[in-house]
């Protein structure tokens, strides 16, 4: 165990300043609070915190991030308080050690919306002071490396607590060394076996061609004193996690991988950088669109470096990261150095790109509001990625993840241009908006102020920055129409009855259904969340029958659509005609309750000489605003070129939502699909099959009664069996 003369010698070290008399009391205060507490290995409790603050000694934090590290876990763990801390050690440390006390008590890995919300919590306290997370990575890097001593279920979650909320984030915010070390530790835990396996592919490898790792730093040293350009030149073998990762995304096996070697040459300054990439590139053979500039475009996390490959000695691809000495610092520890000492004193700002930002972005996307299972979609694609950077016409550069499209980069340049925007050149070329973006490429955004996203979009962006944008647009646009259509109903509802309907009327509905405003009401009846019977009866109490509430069971109305169901039966729509609001329905007694038919269902052949199984059923009035109905929709177009796309669109524009589309048939000149949808009524679904019957491309169309298991009719007529085909109907029945 590190003693309490030792811990101040390392701080010293690197900040002769140091408080020794603050240092001193807390290691005190610490060994006395934990002195009763072992840790599952059965070691002094106070040996974790004394190696959690050793750990950022290494990273030359400030005094106060030491002092948290030492009490860390009293205020969990222990007799000792919020107000006792502070009256101790000042607000600010008390401060701190609450925050890594709350992350503490956050179960990351757990049911998805627990997880979302904890991780809305994490990153909270994080934003208010960013040691907190320097404290609680390094508390996390400890559990890791002594994680054996904890039972085989534990270990697993914690592992993958790290490799999914932990590593990533300390990525995000630059600190690599940390992130690897992480990563690593946590695949041990996780995949053993695979792990095992690489190494022993190491050992074999070196048996086979020696160690490389000297030749190629002596090959590498020599062309650099060629030219004459001072520096230091770090190798090693990739980590066994980095292995595994590239082995699984390229799915190839360890022989066929390359680069497994990795080499840093740091030098003085930005010239000698170029000079030295120059000076490798001509004593070494170069692997074609290998090299990255990150010097003159910095990652998002302040990453700064230039990349390239190379064939080194016995035909080896070996990678080489150059970089300055300042650069190398941010690219091991990240987001610490804004509180690392040199010589005493902190040191100055040196991030090109500050890593803290988006961090800050997220705070800010957290407080307009969006739900925390999206918002924690959002943070994951933000933490994994890899980058490409894009040029606006007048220059500036954007980092966005591989894979990203023109979307990504009009909500990046700022939310009002991606909301806007209607197409995109790249290089000067017009390119559809789901076009994949490319290191290097010049942007420029085509806008329309009056344009508004697609649903589409969400498939399209890449960065949760665009998803977040969209669905906020997405959500607006859908309260616009549901005001709009709920005007519409309130209207209709009030004039059925021929009663007042007016805005006077719409405002004491707003305050008698408990609703703020009169658009949250408007709102709220075009979206089925009330009706307008509801509506008519709140404003006009005793003329028109009020809706009962829904009971907790309400199994005897499905969606409140179909009226007549004998009470406490089980209720269901037969699958084998798709009956919507519009068509005659009838219910059939079986032994799971009631089913709902078309009353031209070929399947009630079977009920024919069993009329006590019939019941009579009528559809809600309000039916066709309480939900949609899905049915089925067989079409036979042109095998062309944008032929589905039409059919899609020319759905969408009918506001009928596609639930699922399968190919039925494929020809060379024609498709037959069948494509399930969303209904409000048979009109509805006239008006669809009209508008698709016009299409030139289309050659057929017809409402579809799709065949589904029914139960045995019991009686003479038991095995008749129903015929459910396609056949075009009268849909004004």
């Amino acid at each position: 165990m590190i003693r309490q003369f030792e811990l101040v010698e390392m701080v010293r070290a690197y900040n002769p300043n140091a408080d020794e008399a603050l240092l001193n009391r807390a290691y005190v205060y610490g060994a006395r609070a934990h002195a009763a507490q072992k840790r599952a290995s059965g070691e002094p409790y106070f040996g974790h915190p004394l190696e959690v603050a050793a750990i950022l000694t290494g990273l030359k934090l400030d005094d106060a991030t030491i002092v948290t590290a030492l009490l860390h876990d009293t205020i969990e763990d222990t007799a000792a308080t919020y107000a006792e801390i502070t009256d101790l050690f000042g607000q600010e440390i008390a401060e701190l050690v609450d925050g890594v006390t709350k992350l503490n008590k956050l179960e990351l890995v757990n049911r998805e919306a627990e997880q979302a919300e904890n991780f809305r919590k994490l990153l909270l306290a994080m934003s208010r002071d960013v040691r907190v997370l320097l404290v609680k990575l390094a508390d996390r890097t400890h559990n890791m490396r002594t994680i054996e001593a904890l039972r085989p279920e534990k270990r697993a979650r914690i592992a993958r607590e790290t490799m999914d909320i932990f590593a990533p984030l300390a990525g995000r915010m630059g600190m690599q060394r940390m992130r690897e070390e992480l990563e690593d530790l946590a695949f041990e835990v996780l995949n053993p076996e695979a792990r095992t396996s690489i190494m022993r592919r190491f050992l074999k490898l070196r048996k086979e061609t020696g160690d490389l790792i000297p030749r190629i730093k002596a090959a590498i040293e020599e062309a650099l004193y060629e030219v004459g350009v001072p520096a230091d030149v770090i190798g090693r073998e990739k980590k066994p996690y980095s292995i595994w990762r590239k082995m699984e995304e390229k799915r190839i096996g360890f022989s066929q991988l390359s680069d497994i070697y990795g080499f840093r040459v740091i030098t003085r300054d930005i010239p000698s950088c170029y000079a030295a990439l120059g000076a490798v590139h001509t004593a070494m053979r170069v692997v074609p669109e290998r090299m990255k500039d990150y010097i003159s475009g910095p990652k998002s996390n302040g990453y700064r470096s230039l990349h390239t490959t190379v064939y080194g000695p016995a035909a080896s691809r070996v990678e080489i990261q150059i970089r300055t000495r300042e650069m190398h610092e941010v690219a091991e520890t990240g987001v610490a150095a804004h509180w690392a000492y040199k010589e005493g004193r902190r040191s100055e700002n040196p991030f090109a790109v500050d890593p803290f930002r988006w961090l800050s972005d997220l705070v800010e996307r957290m407080e307009k509001g969006d739900q925390p299972k999206e918002f924690l979609e959002q943070v994951k694609l933000d933490m994994f990625h890899d980058q490409v950077f894009c040029f606006t016409p007048k220059g500036d550069v954007y980092g966005l993840p591989r894979g990203a499209t023109p979307i990504d980069f009009a909500y990046a340049i700022h939310t009002r241009i991606g909301d806007s925007c209607v197409g995109a050149k790249v290089d000067g070329q017009r390119v559809p908006l789901w076009t994949r973006l490319r290191n290097g490429q010049s942007v420029e955004i085509i806008r329309v102020e009056s344009s508004r996203p697609s649903p589409v979009w969400m498939d399209m962006a890449a960065t949760g920055r665009a998803r977040a944008a969209i669905r906020r647009a997405l959500r607006e646009d859908e309260r616009e129409e549901h005001v709009r259509l709920g005007r519409e109903i309130a209207r209709l509802a009030f004039e059925r009855r021929k009663l007042d309907g007016g805005e006077k009327a719409l405002v004491s509905g707003a305050r008698k259904l408990g609703f703020g405003s009169v658009e949250g009401l408007l709102a709220a009846l075009g979206a089925a969340e009330i009706t307008g019977r509801r509506l008519v009866a709140a404003v006009y109490p005793g003329m028109v029958e009020s809706e009962e509430p829904a009971p907790e069971d309400a199994s005897d109305r499905p969606h409140r659509l179909v009226l007549g169901a004998p009470p406490g039966l089980p209720f269901a729509f037969a699958e084998c005609c798709e009956p919507i609001p519009g068509e005659r329905v009838v219910g059939i007694r079986t032994g799971r309750g009631v089913e709902a038919h078309c009353i031209d269902c070929a399947a009630l052949v079977a009920h024919e000489e069993h009329p006590e199984r019939w019941v009579d059923l009528r559809w809600d009035e309000d039916a066709a605003q309480l939900g949609g109905r899905s049915a089925s929709i067989d079409v036979t177009l042109a095998n062309q070129a944008g032929a589905l796309g039409a059919v899609a669109t020319l759905i969408g524009e009918h506001r009928a939502n596609i639930e699922n589309i399968s190919t039925l048939a494929r020809m060379p000149d024609f498709w037959r699909l069948r494509v399930s949808v969303t209904v409000r009524d048979v009109k509805h679904m006239s008006a669809i099959l009209s508008a698709l019957e016009a299409q030139a491309i289309v050659t057929d169309v017809r409402r579809t009664r799709l065949p589904a298991p029914l139960p045995k009719a019991e009686g003479p007529k038991a095995d008749v069996k129903a015929e459910a085909g396609p056949a075009r109907r009268d849909l004004s029945a």
